[in-house]
């Protein structure tokens, strides 16, 4: 599946709509726009069996996050404090902006 534009970005503030993280909030790590996936921080957490290594000679059990989809988290706006949906303008130099649908203010 192929995503057109993703509306949210590494860093961004994202809130989890459904699923079983639902209501945890964290700051996008990686996002995968041809997949239409992110990664947040502290949720879908996955346990991996890693064996020992140059880099890990200790081996064991390790915790990292998973993907989940773009559309189950909704990006929270920084002024409004909520999840919000995303719209765009040109800034007076051209450049394309996100901005708060429900406040109007800047995001990112």
């Amino acid at each position: 599946m192929s995503v057109a534009g993703l509306k949210i970005k590494k860093g961004d503030r994202v809130e989890v709509l459904s699923g079983k993280s639902k209501g945890k909030q964290g700051r996008v790590l990686k996002s995968f726009p041809g997949e239409g996936r992110v990664v947040v921080e502290g949720v879908n957490l996955m346990k991996r069996h890693t064996k020992p290594s140059q880099e890990n000679p200790q081996g064991g059990i390790v915790t990292k996050e998973a993907s989940i989809d773009i559309s189950n988290v909704g990006l929270i706006c920084e002024s409004c404090n909520r999840t919000v949906r995303v719209g765009y303008r040109f800034d007076a130099e051209g450049h394309k902006v996100r901005v708060c649908r429900q406040c109007g203010a800047d995001v990112g």
